[in-house]
């Protein structure tokens, strides 16, 4: 049995954190459950703080749970066809990305004037900078003619914006280049004064990767909850383990939690009896 500890904060988010630094553990390491929403009342009146049960430590060995009874069939048979219906889901997630790629691309001013609508104007200061004198070098050893545009959505926080045409060979396959690029850049800026968080697009690959993902998520809690079985996704980076646990985090009958070690870590999305 897994342990957990109850929390509470003034939001959910909050309550996570809390729970966070109480187990001195990252987000990607428990799994959580939300036991009651946060209620802000009248005048301060009535209201009530968020609640939330957070798991961690070892897992079990994955668990048949036995369904409904099915006529004849046996729980390996049953196992095989949600490991099948996984991987095809996978590749019918894979296969619509790529069409999505090819469909929306878009030309080189239109892709320059949609960051500049959602994210004000850009930023030249000391940072700013810093990660286009680094993007620009990496940028012409990969013989690459991205135009760069940064971005300060908040404090702390740079968006960066590879734009023109026929950059899938940054973006690499499921956005590896683009991960690798980005995580370089962020190593170069933050090495000497203040750190901030750089985070590196092309092509709005990052929300259609995201969408990818949550559906990915969704389709397979839903054979999770049906078959009362576990399923492992593919080996996943933070960030996109981070998707998977913040969709399915309300989702009656499921639970996620990663196992592994980095760059072979992976969710696995287990069906949860308590979780109604």
């Amino acid at each position: 049995m897994r342990e957990y500890i109850d929390v509470t904060g003034k939001t959910e988010d909050e309550a996570i954190k809390n729970a966070l630094e109480q187990l001195g553990l990252d987000r990607d390491d428990v799994s959580v459950e939300i036991l009651e929403r946060a209620k802000s009342g009248f005048l301060g009146l009535g209201s009530c703080p968020a609640k939330v049960r957070v798991s961690y430590g070892p897992e079990e060995e994955e668990e048949v749970i036995a369904p409904a009874p099915v006529k004849e069939e046996k729980p390996r048979k049953q196992e095989k066809k949600i490991e099948k219906t996984a991987e095809k889901t996978e590749k019918k997630v894979e296969q619509a990305e790529k069409k999505s790629e090819k469909k929306e691309a878009a030309p080189a001013q239109e892709m320059a004037s949609a960051p500049a609508e959602e994210l004000g104007e850009e930023v030249n200061d000391e940072k700013a900078q810093a990660i286009r004198a680094f993007l620009s070098g990496l940028l012409e050893q990969m013989e690459s003619s991205a135009e760069i545009r940064i971005y300060l959505p908040e404090k702390g926080r740079y968006k960066v914006i590879l734009v023109g045409d026929n950059l899938g060979a940054l973006i690499g396959r499921r956005g590896e280049t683009l991960d690798a690029i980005q995580q370089l850049t962020s190593y170069s800026v933050n090495r000497t004064g203040s750190r901030v968080r750089v985070q590196l697009d092309a092509e709005g690959y990052r929300d259609k990767r995201e969408q990818s993902l949550q559906r990915l998520a969704h389709k397979v809690a839903a054979k999770v909850v049906k078959y009362h079985r576990s399923v492992t996704l593919e080996p996943m980076n933070a960030y996109e383990r981070h998707v998977i646990h913040t969709a399915l985090q309300d989702t009656a009958g499921v639970t996620t939690y990663s196992t592994g070690v980095d760059p072979n870590r992976r969710v696995i999305v287990a069906y949860d009896r308590d979780k109604k």
